[in-house]
């Protein structure tokens, strides 16, 4: 079986060429009303590996040289407090760390991917790691899953969760959710294109019944897997994006529903006209719209083929899909893009608008605003310097109507766009001062020619209160890091 290709939310980033543009900053919309459920589904905003009732964050460096070993990877935490997350309060993990399974090697990649859930049901969130470029033996690229456990002291020791065979890459792409509604977090990826399910509860020696699920039949390239309760069953689905990797370059959403014995058979979302929605290759899961199902946005990116039927893709687009009763609802799906209404800046080649995204609530109106990524933005005449935008959740799904750009140029924002920056690769949102308002974290991995830094925005107020830290406040190597590549979710 051909082997898995890995998601493209850096590759493509560091590719494209980007085209001259700023990104203003707008007024944000007013607070609609009425929504029938309140609480936003959004991953990350109860992640609190100590305890304290505060949200932590987590993020990837997996670049990293770490004991003399480039490419092995670490990933990061910073920890919540009264007054939000605390640079202070930094934590590095890496395969060399105390009680951590395995050992920093060479291109391991620890920290491709970070998905946070508290498998083993003792209070504390775990953070789970995927490290797609580990070696078994002679088994190259096998990729591993790892867990390092939540406690009263944060995150140490770690077990060993799932081991992949030569070329399968386990680790590209993770999600956590209760996929069989008994209570208990499961874990999904991919081994080669077929979806694994390692089923809770874990224990810390790190068992749990893994099962095969949804073996492909059709050479598919997953790009990127998400979960949450699509249909409101109290069962997770998964969503996942994938390519066919035929010449029609088809890129399809398809979604697993969640069931008694884990996620069902992947169903193809359509739109309309009763044909697959064409996706992208970046996703985020959450709630937009305020009612008792969650939605998920998909990131497209321009440069297929296929591009020359769909003019929205221009500097890429994002379509938000809607959950209900009956799943996806596709026939309800809204595509934005630089050129829609309000959004700050224009649509381009190469912006890659898109490529990072996230979903919370952060003003306390019930619905979920989007953070949408444009790492490839330029300002003036600075090539890829990057850029975030926010758009206002309504009862409606995502709107241009009050959005909001920065970048870091904008007033207020620590640091000064250059080229190749990207800043905007990663993004995520994170309650981390407890006061039921989400902030933001950005993730520039192109920062200072590959090392990479991060940024917090405790106000959606342009720059206002925001701070960054890198490898300085780390104490990590800085030379081609990526830091900031992802975010746990």
């Amino acid at each position: 079986m051909a082997p898995r290709a890995l998601g493209t939310r850096l590759v493509l980033a560091i590719a494209v060429a980007s085209a001259v543009v700023s990104l203003p900053t707008a007024a944000q919309a007013a607070a609609p009303s009425g929504p029938v459920w309140a609480a936003t589904a959004s991953v990350g905003l109860q992640d609190d590996f100590n305890g304290d009732g505060y949200g932590d964050l987590a993020f990837s460096a997996p670049g990293a040289t770490v004991n003399g070993f480039a490419g092995a990877g670490f990933a990061g935490v910073v920890y919540g407090s009264s007054t939000g997350l605390k640079a202070t309060t930094k934590q590095v993990i890496t395969q060399d760390s105390t009680g951590i399974p395995g050992v920093a090697e060479a291109g391991d990649s620890f920290s491709s991917t970070l998905v946070s859930a508290d498998l083993d049901k003792d209070g504390y969130t775990d953070l789970v790691v995927g490290s797609a470029g580990e070696q078994d033996g002679t088994a190259v690229r096998a990729g591993a899953l790892s867990v390092v456990w939540g406690g009263a002291a944060g995150l140490s020791g770690g077990a060993t969760l799932l081991v992949g065979a030569a070329s399968s890459e386990v680790g590209g792409e993770l999600t956590a959710g209760d996929f069989d509604g008994d209570g208990s977090k499961d874990l999904a990826t991919f081994r080669y294109n077929d979806l694994q399910v390692l089923t809770g509860p874990f224990t810390r020696a790190g068992a749990a019944a893994a099962v095969t699920l949804n073996p492909d039949t059709a050479d598919s390239r997953w790009l990127d897997l998400a979960a949450g309760d699509i249909d409101g069953d109290g069962r997770d689905d998964v969503v996942g994006l994938s390519h066919n990797g035929n010449e029609d370059d088809m890129r399809r959403v398809d979604v697993a529903a969640g069931g008694a014995a884990g996620p069902g058979p992947f169903s193809q979302v359509t739109g309309t006209n009763g044909f697959g929605l064409e996706a992208g290759e970046n996703l985020a899961v959450g709630n937009v719209n305020g009612d008792a199902y969650a939605d998920f946005v998909v990131g497209r990116l321009e440069g297929y083929d296929s591009d020359a039927e769909n003019p929205l893709s221009l500097g890429g687009q994002i379509t938000y899909v809607p959950g209900g009763a009956t799943g996806a609802q596709g026939a309800k799906a809204k595509v934005i893009n630089q050129d829609s209404a309000g959004v700050p800046g224009a649509a381009e080649r190469g912006d890659l608008f898109g490529s990072s995204l996230a979903i919370a609530d952060t003003n306390g109106d019930g619905y979920g605003e989007v953070a949408v990524g444009v790492p490839g933005e330029a300002l003036g005449t600075t090539a890829r310097a990057g850029g975030i935008v926010i758009l206002p959740g309504t009862a409606a799904g995502p709107t241009g109507t009050g959005s909001t750009g920065f970048n870091q140029d904008t007033a207020d924002v620590t640091g000064t766009a250059e080229q190749g920056d990207l800043f905007g690769g990663a993004a995520a949102f994170v309650d981390g001062n407890k006061d039921g308002r989400a902030e933001l974290a950005v993730g520039a991995p192109g920062e200072n020619a590959g090392e990479g830094s991060l940024w917090v925005f405790p106000s959606m107020k342009a720059g206002t209160g925001s701070f960054t830290f890198g490898h300085g406040t780390l104490g990590t190597v800085a030379a081609k890091a990526a830091l900031g590549t992802s975010f746990d979710r």
